[in-house]
């Protein structure tokens, strides 16, 4: 591509995104951590809420079918026990939530996960307690992330990043028929643009995460032991570089957090101090 073509593809490209940006906004109030940075948002979270609500019974149906739905009554009693208490504090960020058809469930698992759908729908599977050996605390600071990715509507920015780059790169290829290039821009995005926006939201959730869960009286250091042990029971697989992956380091998790401590820690003694 000559260096008159780059510079096209380049004002295409701000061309469109500016009116793209029209659809920023902000999902939550900033909290205690700060997150009410502006969001692309193009997509209707209504929309987004009713497809992921039938996604979740869907899973929730093939769970049933397989006898490993909420099969471990203690584990299930114990996993709604602390996203209710989890719940009430998602006000801080978002008042709406209060009014979210909420649920929670839990799958037997070998998978170290959970999941919180926009809407929230909550899901977290055997493994992530029975492997790791999760203290409540910890099972906290989990949650408590997910949910943050369901109150910041991750998933929603996520589809609207898409939707923006698939538009700019429709561009370039309609004004100056260049097939290779938008082939090469496209893959540039998924590698690097779209990792990078799922690092960002990860180190998001962490941080909205540990709020809520000091917020619910849980000791936000167990976001530290986590993480160690989540490092321990990874460390014979193989992990891309940082730079390439969807997630933080686990290193680097451990660092945010850590330095997110006296931010939090007066929240936990409050909550306690309350309790």
């Amino acid at each position: 591509m000559t260096s008159y073509l780059k510079a096209l593809w380049s004002l295409a490209a701000a061309a469109a995104l500016t009116g793209l940006l029209y659809g920023c906004s902000t999902t939550t109030e900033g909290g205690a951590v700060g997150a009410n940075r502006q969001q692309l948002l193009l997509v209707s979270s209504t929309e987004l809420e009713q497809v992921a609500a039938k996604q979740y019974h869907q899973l929730l149906g093939e769970a049933q079918q397989k006898r490993v739905l909420n099969t471990d009554p203690s584990a299930t009693q114990r996993v709604r026990t602390i996203a209710n208490r989890l719940i009430p504090q998602t006000q801080v960020f978002r008042p709406d939530a209060r009014n979210w058809q909420w649920e929670v469930n839990v799958v037997s698992s070998d998978q170290i996960n959970a999941f919180c759908m926009p809407g929230g729908k909550i899901m977290v599977f055997t493994g992530l307690i029975n492997r790791l050996h999760t203290t409540d605390a910890e099972l906290a600071v989990v949650i408590g992330h997910e949910i943050a990715h369901a109150l910041r509507e991750h998933s929603r920015e996520q589809v609207s990043q898409s939707a923006a780059a698939q538009t700019v790169i429709g561009i370039g290829s309609a004004l100056f028929g260049l097939d290779s290039a938008a082939d090469i821009a496209g893959a540039a995005y998924e590698s690097l643009i779209a990792t990078r926006f799922s690092r960002s939201h990860e180190t998001e959730a962490d941080r909205i995460g540990l709020e809520l869960a000091a917020r619910a009286g849980y000791d936000p250091r167990a976001g530290v032991s986590l993480w160690q042990k989540m490092l321990s029971a990874t460390a014979s697989s193989g992990r891309p570089p940082e730079f390439l992956s969807t997630h933080p380091s686990g290193e680097n998790r451990i660092r945010e957090i850590e330095s997110l401590m006296s931010t939090v820690m007066p929240l936990y003694q409050q909550a306690q101090a309350r309790r």
